[in-house]
């Protein structure tokens, strides 16, 4: 059977479809975005509906290109740096200080057309609508487009954010290849870019006010609440482990059941308890055994020995390290009830980023004005740009409901109503905070 994407037909038509304009006197404008929206899904769209737009690829500059002339019909000052990233910028009334918004435009293999996107397309309209209706801005505004947030080519993602922070490290870059054994220094050239260009792209963040990014909601908490979207509470950190149980491999059929030591028998005992461990700790903590490995791996082979791995995240770093704890504790104590060795090994360990509470209060503030609802909030079980410059700089962000919490997959699916919405909430956010004194 062939596949049949959710979105097959232009996708301008069907996010207009059952769609009515509002609040025009705001000058967001939902058919510009929806013609947007669509302008993009076209750059690297795949057989399958879906988006291909890889990081450091000729549809990833493409996309850029088009999303600077959208900054320029803005009002924007438009500069790309030397990790690809492209900034407009709206020089400010009566401050230099900047309020930073956007997000990326990259997507995994066979993406969504709204993962990143919206985040780019939203902080664009907000200056267009500034434009259309006169507004200036005391302080600076500026529109961020980071390269490779998605990190498809070389597993490892938030690259352009990175960058802009000075978190890259020149001989850890030089060192990725790609799938095709592409060097990350080679492919950096064929983007006009250099691995140099790519470390001096660091920016001294104390110039920015504050950072905000719109994201789809990449889960189902705001469609379980009826909500159009909602603000995030903190980016969870994960911790991954490596959980090794170390039996004795026999023939399956010459060992009695009562004389075995079986691997998977213990790790089976253990993933079972993981699962009930993060409501033990707090409502945002979640672990999750993502991979197994069986060894030898025969269908006559009593396992001899398994590795499982488990990703341990939470919004609050004490909180997730408590999680992490109870998870060695019940990995040993499965271990020696079946009298099976036990090795763990902790491969990453990455801090949570919280939001800063005054965006937190501002932005809920913000969702009452523009809608009308009580401030609804959520944690972020994914990373995002925003989690790298929210380590230096006060930091928010905004979720839109995500229709199944279906994403990177040509199925994603945000309403224009739903996106929209979030926009005017943007909108009022950043002009509240832009009247603040400091």
């Amino acid at each position: 059977m062939k596949f049949i994407p959710h979105h097959s037909m232009n996708l301008e038509q069907e996010l207009l479809e059952n769609f009515e304009q509002s609040n025009w006197d705001s000058g967001v404008d939902g058919r510009r975005l929806a013609s947007r929206f669509s302008a993009i899904s076209q750059i690297g769209r795949t057989e399958e509906g879906g988006s291909r737009r890889i990081g450091f690829t000729k549809e990833e500059q493409f996309a850029k290109k088009v999303v600077a002339g959208w900054m320029e019909e803005a009002g924007l000052e438009v500069t790309v740096d030397g990790a690809g990233n492209v900034f407009g910028k709206l020089e400010g009334t009566e401050s230099a200080a900047i309020i930073q918004s956007g997000s990326h435009v990259d997507t995994v293999p066979n993406g969504g057309h709204f993962d990143g996107v919206l985040g780019v397309l939203a902080a664009i309209e907000v200056a267009q609508a500034w434009k259309d209706t006169g507004y200036r801005p005391r302080h600076s505004f500026e529109v961020a487009v980071f390269s490779d947030e998605e990190g498809a080519r070389f597993h490892s993602g938030v690259t352009g954010s990175r960058a802009m922070a000075g978190e890259l490290n020149r001989d850890v870059q030089r060192a990725l290849e790609d799938e095709h054994g592409r060097s990350f220094e080679n492919v950096l050239e064929d983007n006009n870019l250099s691995l140099t260009g790519l470390i001096e792209a660091k920016r001294d963040l104390s110039a920015l006010k504050a950072f905000v990014e719109v994201h789809i909601e990449q889960g189902k908490q705001l469609e379980k609440n009826n909500l159009p979207y909602g603000i995030v509470s903190g980016i969870a950190g994960p911790c991954w482990l490596e959980v090794t149980f170390k039996g004795e491999a026999g023939h399956a059929g010459n060992t009695p059941m009562n004389d075995r030591s079986d691997a998977l028998v213990t790790a089976s005992s253990f993933v079972e308890k993981v699962s009930t461990l993060p409501r033990q700790v707090s409502e945002t903590a979640v672990a999750t055994v993502g991979k197994m490995m069986v060894s030898p791996g025969g269908v006559n082979v009593i396992p001899g020995q398994v590795t499982v791995t488990v990703d341990i995240r939470d919004i609050d770093e004490a909180q997730r390290d408590e999680l992490v704890t109870l998870v060695q504790r019940t990995a040993e104590q499965v271990a020696n009830a079946h009298q099976t060795e036990l090795e763990i090994m902790e491969s990453i360990r990455v801090k949570p980023v919280p939001v800063d509470p005054e965006l937190y209060l501002l932005a809920g503030k913000a969702m009452e004005m523009a809608s009308g609802l009580d401030p609804f909030y959520l944690a972020s079980g994914a990373g995002h740009d925003a989690m790298i410059i929210g380590k230096y700089v006060p930091m928010v962000m905004f979720f839109t409901r995500s229709r199944k919490g279906v994403s990177h997959s040509p199925l994603e699916w945000s309403s224009l109503e739903d996106c929209v919405e979030t926009i005017h909430a943007l909108k009022i956010f950043i002009e509240e905070l832009d009247q603040n004194e400091s």
